[in-house]
């Protein structure tokens, strides 16, 4: 079973961190709908694997100290959390704003922490002929038409969410809209540092993804130094939800075949 737990990154950012499994490390990173969007994902991760998930300061009632702003303050905490914890041959797996972060991290990391990167529809970088699309514009019925391959079954309407459950899914966004919202979900200079990552780097994506489309992701996948797009058919920008047993089958695979024991 996963443990929750504290931990100590700065003196006044704790975070709150899962932990499950034995074997290669894996941080495991949500994106704005919070820790639930991945924990399929990371309980899965856990059957072969050592799955840190943590819960990004600001969101499910977190704190957020006023310093922390951007993705790329969160990629350096996550960097201090690993060599904290004396962690190396890291799988950095991150879906949506989880993955923006996983490639801040991979263009911060000078000591080789990191040995793989799985990115799952992540923003992050700017592609000119592909925009994001502004989720914080849409009402929920179009970001559910935007975010899903079928969206009738995953659209959820507002008035039928719980109050407590609602108010914490709107701090979430509001959080999202601090650390992200301007230059909008992305980092202007993060695509050309991309090229001196050459730490395998699988893009996922939903072919139906329209928040950030796949030809958004082929851009992204080019950047790297060694990166590559797989499409998941019939899903949309959650992959590891709508269509998980293809999504989990290419994250094991990149796991078993990256890494400082992995045959090349």
């Amino acid at each position: 079973m996963p443990t929750d737990h504290t931990a100590d990154v700065y003196a006044d950012l704790p975070l709150t961190l899962s932990e499950a499994g034995a074997g290669r490390p894996v941080l495991v990173l949500h994106g704005g709908g919070g820790r639930a969007t991945v924990a399929g994902l990371a309980a899965h991760l856990s059957r072969t694997a050592h799955a840190l998930t943590p819960v990004h300061p600001g969101w499910d009632g977190t704190p957020r100290p006023d310093w922390l702003t951007g993705a790329d303050d969160l990629a350096l905490a996550y960097l201090h959390l690993l060599h904290d914890r004396g962690l190396a041959d890291v799988l950095v797996v991150g879906s949506s704003f989880g993955g923006w972060i996983a490639a801040e991290m991979a263009v911060r990391d000078t000591v080789g922490l990191v040995t793989g990167l799985v990115l799952i529809d992540a923003v992050g970088v700017h592609v000119p002929s592909e925009p994001i699309t502004d989720v914080f514009a849409l009402d929920a019925r179009a970001l559910a038409e935007h975010s899903w391959h079928d969206p009738d079954r995953y659209h959820v309407d507002p008035a039928g969410i719980p109050a407590g459950e609602l108010a914490v899914r709107r701090a979430n966004m509001a959080t999202l809209r601090t650390l992200a919202g301007d230059p909008y979900m992305h980092d202007p200079k993060l695509l050309r540092r991309l090229g001196r990552v050459d730490r395998p780097a699988l893009l996922l994506w939903g072919e139906s993804d329209r928040v950030v489309t796949p030809a958004y992701g082929a851009a992204y996948a080019r950047a790297f130094g060694d990166g590559r797009l797989e499409v998941v058919p019939g899903a949309g920008h959650l992959p590891q939800i709508e269509r998980p047993d293809a999504t989990l089958a290419l994250v094991d695979a990149h796991l078993r075949h990256t890494g400082t024991g992995a045959a090349r």
